[in-house]
C-alpha cells in the first residue's frame, strides 16, 4: 500500500485533490494509517489514471463518478455526446478567435480611431448571410476565398489590412505623395496577383464597399468613407500617372 504522500508523487496530483476525490466519493482510499493518513493500492492508481484521462477529454467529476460507478454504463452514447460538445466548443472558440483577430486587425486599419463597438456590431450580425457571396459563389468561389477577412490570419488578408492601415495613417501627406503612391502601387500589383481577370467582380465589390449601408449589409468591415475617398483619389492619380 502507498501512503498518500507517496501516492501523490506517483500519480502527479496534490494531496488536496486526493482528499477532494475522497470527500465526493470518486476515489476512496483502502484505509488509513494510525495517524489518519490515507492509504492506496495499485487498484486506486489505475482508477485515478482513468479519472485523469476522462478529465482530459472534458468530462466533469460528477459525470466521471457516474461512469465509473456503473457497470453497465453506455460508453458509446456518452462519448458521442462528449464529442458533440467538444465540436460545439471548437466552433465557439473559433468565433472568439476570429473576433480577437478582428479586434487586432481593426486597430491596424483604424489606428487610434478604432472603436470596439465596430467589432461588437459585426459580431452580433454574424448570423447574417452575405448576399455578395451568394451571388458570386458558384463561379467565383476561389476568388471569394481571397477577399480580405478581418478575422483571418492568412498572409494575403494581413497584407491588404496593413496597406489600408498605412493609407489611413498617412492621409495627411496627401494622395499625390510618393509614399502614398507606393502603397497604391503595391495594391495594384497585389490586385493583379489575387484577382487577375476579375474586374467585374472587383467593381461590384468596390460599389458595395463605397456604400455604408451595403457594406454593413454584407458584413464588410466598416472603413471610414474619408479613407475610401482618399484611396479612390490616390488610385485615380496613380492610373493617370501610369498612362503618361
Amino acid at each position: 500500500m502507498f501512503h498518500i504522500n507517496e501516492f501523490k508523487k506517483m500519480c502527479g496530483v496534490s494531496v488536496r485533490t486526493l482528499r477532494h476525490y475522497d470527500t465526493i466519493g470518486l476515489l476512496k482510499p483502502v484505509g488509513k494509517t494510525e495517524g489518519g493518513h490515507r492509504l492506496y493500492t495499485m487498484v486506486e492508481l489505475q482508477k485515478l489514471q482513468q479519472i485523469r484521462f476522462l478529465q482530459t477529454i472534458g468530462f466533469s467529476l460528477h459525470e466521471i463518478k457516474e461512469m465509473l460507478d456503473t457497470d453497465e454504463w453506455d460508453w458509446s452514447t456518452s462519448l458521442l455526446k462528449q464529442l458533440t460538445y467538444i465540436t460545439s466548443e471548437q466552433e465557439r472558440l473559433q468565433r472568439i478567435e476570429e473576433s480577437l483577430r478582428e479586434l487586432i486587425n481593426g486597430i491596424a486599419v483604424d489606428g487610434e480611431a478604432f472603436q470596439i463597438k465596430t467589432i461588437i456590431d459585426l459580431y452580433h450580425n454574424h448570423q447574417a448571410k452575405e448576399q455578395l457571396l451568394t451571388n458570386w459563389h458558384t463561379k467565383n468561389h476561389s476568388i471569394l476565398e481571397k477577399v480580405p477577412k478581418m478575422g483571418s490570419s492568412d498572409p494575403d488578408s494581413l497584407e491588404w489590412i496593413a496597406l489600408v492601415g498605412q493609407l489611413n495613417k498617412h492621409q495627411h501627406l496627401g494622395y499625390t505623395h510618393p509614399r502614398i503612391q507606393q502603397i497604391i502601387h503595391r495594391m495594384e500589383v497585389k490586385k493583379e496577383e489575387d484577382y487577375a481577370g476579375e474586374e467585374a467582380f472587383l467593381h461590384q465589390l468596390w460599389e458595395i464597399r463605397r456604400s455604408e449601408e451595403q457594406a454593413a449589409k454584407h458584413q464588410l468591415y466598416p472603413i471610414a468613407q474619408e479613407v475610401l475617398l482618399f484611396m479612390e483619389q490616390a488610385y485615380d492619380y496613380y492610373m493617370e500617372q501610369a498612362s503618361r
